[in-house]
Order: C-alpha cells, then structure tokens, then sequence
C-alpha cells in the first residue's frame, strides 16, 4: 500500500502521515524534510542547491536547524528548481516502492512522485487563517517570538511559490480525496483520513 498525502503547509498532513504510517505498520517520508536538508546544506556548505541536491545523503536529514524558519523559507525556494526536485524524485520513489508500502507527505507525491493508480492519494489542506494559527503556535512551542502577520504572509507566499511554479506546482491529484482540517483536531482528521482510505481500497478490491 502507497499512501500519499500532499498540502499546503501547517495543514498538519506532516502529523496525519506519521499517525497513518504508524497505524498500518510501513515506514513514513517527509519529503519536505528533503528539500529542508538541500536548503540547510547549501546554507551551511555555500554550494549552490542543486550541487547541494546531487551529493544528498540521508544523514544531511539530522541537520540540526532543520525545522528552523530560515530553512523552512529557503526549502521552498529550493524546491522550485527542476534539476533539486529531478535529483531527489528517484530517492523518493525508491522509498515509496518498499516491500510493504509506505506513507509519503509532501506537495507532488500523488502528481509526481507516486501518480501510480494504485497509490491512494488525500489532498490535505485548511483555511489560510488556520494554518497560520497552527504554524504560529508550533514556532511559539520552539522557544521562537513570532508575528502572525509575518507567519501568516510568509504561509501565502509559500503558497504562491508552490503552486505557481512550473515544476511540478501543488495541486490536488485528479484522484485524490480533498480532506478539510480547518475544523478539525488530530483525532478527527485521522479517523476521517482512515475512513477516505478505507473506502478507496474497498472500492478497488
């Protein structure tokens, strides 16, 4: 079993995919924390991203300012050049093609990464305003002294270069089940998540 899961960010399909995986036993891929380690080695090496893309090791993914919000800005540059996202796609691929399965979150796991019709695709998203809420909240967890105007600007900004890009842009899979959370906590939009899985295997036998 494929699952993956694509959103905007702070829609919390970063924690929906960890809880899925664990649930049905098959590893999980943040495939955003790729694009974060590309990000982090280039800031930290000087190489440029797609030098810093190409020589990706997985250990590159315990950089220690991974979840920083410099990082967190420049992934999602990096991830806007084809020749980053073509060195890490076989990567990811790879992973996702595992005995057993797994579960992968991302912006193009079910339009590029795994389009495959046997992979069961959700389209995870939220408000504007709620995602902002969540994002603020969780850098103020860090220890952080954010601005909700500055966390809220900085979530549409990566909206916009997400799903404007030529590359492989954010958008739902023709396929893919749109799930809500704006309204929801983790308990519910698990149990929802399940039950949109539950049905798209069910209904392919």
């Amino acid at each position: 079993m494929i699952i993956a899961l694509d959103g905007p960010a702070a829609a919390g399909k970063g924690t929906l995919a960890k809880r899925i995986a664990a649930h049905f036993g098959v590893p999980h891929l943040d495939t955003g924390a790729l694009y974060r380690a590309v990000a982090s080695r280039a800031l930290r090496t000087g190489e440029t991203p797609e030098a810093a893309a190409a020589a990706f090791r997985i250990g590159d993914m315990d950089a220690p300012d991974l979840r920083s919000g410099a990082v967190g800005a420049q992934a999602s540059r990096v991830a806007a050049i084809p020749a980053v996202r073509a060195a890490l796609l076989e990567f990811q691929q790879n992973f996702a093609r595992r005995p057993g399965g797994a579960v992968l979150d991302g912006r193009d796991i079910g339009t590029v990464v795994c389009p495959w019709p046997e992979t069961v695709k959700l389209f995870v998203t939220a408000s504007p305003e709620a995602r902002a809420k969540r994002r603020f909240n969780e850098l103020l967890a860090r220890g952080e002294t954010p601005i909700y105007a500055a966390v809220f600007a900085d979530l549409a900004e990566r909206d916009r270069r997400d799903s404007q890009r030529a590359d492989a842009p954010m958008k739902p899979a023709p396929d893919a089940d749109v799930l809500d959370t704006s309204d929801l906590d983790p308990d519910e939009a698990f149990r929802m998540a399940l039950g949109l899985i539950s049905a798209k295997t069910r209904a392919r036998g």
